[in-house]
């Protein structure tokens, strides 16, 4: 595909405000590994017997290596942090110009850099915030590991009707990890504070004096989780049942996500009494498993639907879906969106 001249602008504004950032404010963090684990753990204790239920037999490399997608932020390797930092965050507030989420990770970039540069005509302070670290890409992050999961699984599917042993082990292995991926990001999503620009303290207009210390978002995510002892069994017993096996993949990502940020203001409510001090606070405790159930429910809900949708031959169409023939291809992205 070819890069356009604004393509090429647009990354370099994008990165070089990434790095400013980097440099003057600390990562927002994520649900520590023992949520994690437990997470993974039930998802795959919870998947339907016409589900893939091999990952059983992967959930110990699964949910101990769950945690592996942070590892990856490292200022040490500062491209994989710049690659995958946003992948974990989805700050709502940074993009609620957008009347529309658009179905394509490029076109959502380049609306972010539209906006950036018409804000910086008026008011830099606030163009300052709206670029891809400000905003997260974590929407897009889940649903295309979602994808790379189908068309693995379908290819497991297709070396297992071919009795194709070896490749099978392999395929399995590929899966797995590709499940251990998916997971991070879905469990990241189901932590209020990845989906709001108030992750690592209060920003802006603070009427109810509600906690600017960064420290906040580990009180919640890790500290409560110690204290409660939190387990893969509790959080089996805080999960729906089957659902998301119908609709739009990326809509309903978009709804799970917007479901956790509208439970954010409620950490801030909680942590401002002191409810995560030592895990017996009731209402904290009721928040906490009522996420980290969602988060396994969505988990268990995407494992399932990609193995019925891997079961499935998608057509080949006659040209390219996404070339210049579709009538909402976008010269400026080289592709048109994903369709529904």
């Amino acid at each position: 595909m070819r890069v356009t001249i604004r393509q090429t602008v647009a990354l370099g504004l994008a990165l070089s405000v990434t790095i400013a950032s980097l440099l003057s404010a600390s990562p927002a963090l994520a649900w520590g590994h023992q949520a994690h684990d437990a997470i993974d753990r039930a998802a795959i204790a919870a998947l339907p017997e016409d589900g893939p239920t091999f990952l059983r037999g992967q959930a110990d490399f699964i949910a101990t290596m769950s945690t592996i997608p942070d590892e990856w932020r490292s200022t040490s390797e500062p491209f994989g942090k710049l690659e995958e930092d946003p992948n974990h965050g989805w700050f709502r507030e940074s993009f609620a110009f957008m009347k529309t989420v658009p179905r394509s990770r490029w076109e959502f970039l380049l609306a972010l850099h539209d906006e950036n540069r018409r804000l910086a005509r008026t008011d830099p302070a606030a163009a300052a915030h709206i670029n891809v670290r400000e905003a997260g890409v974590l929407a897009y992050a889940a649903i295309e590991q979602y994808d790379h999961l189908v068309t693995d699984m379908r290819l497991l599917r297709k070396a297992r009707a071919e009795g194709l042993t070896t490749q099978v082990t392999y395929l399995e292995r590929i899966c797995a990890e590709d499940a251990l991926r998916l997971g991070h990001y879905i469990g990241d999503g189901s932590q209020p504070l990845h989906i709001t620009v108030n992750h690592n303290g209060w920003l802006g207009p603070n009427p109810h004096g509600y906690s600017t210390d960064s420290e906040v978002h580990a009180r919640f995510e890790t500290d409560l989780v110690k204290a409660m002892k939190l387990n893969a069994d509790d959080v089996r017993r805080d999960m729906a049942p089957l659902a998301h096996q119908s609709g739009d993949t990326f809509e309903l990502i978009l709804a799970y996500l917007n479901q956790s940020g509208d439970r954010m203001e409620r950490v801030y409510q909680l942590d401002k009494r002191g409810a995560f001090k030592d895990g017996n606070d009731a209402e904290a405790r009721a928040l906490l498993h009522e996420r980290v159930g969602a988060g396994a429910s969505m988990l268990r809900d995407l494992l399932a639907r990609a193995w019925s949708e891997a079961a499935t031959t998608p057509p080949k169409p006659a040209r390219d879906p996404f070339g210049p023939g579709h009538p909402a291809f976008n010269p400026e992205t080289g592709s048109a969106p994903a369709p529904r």
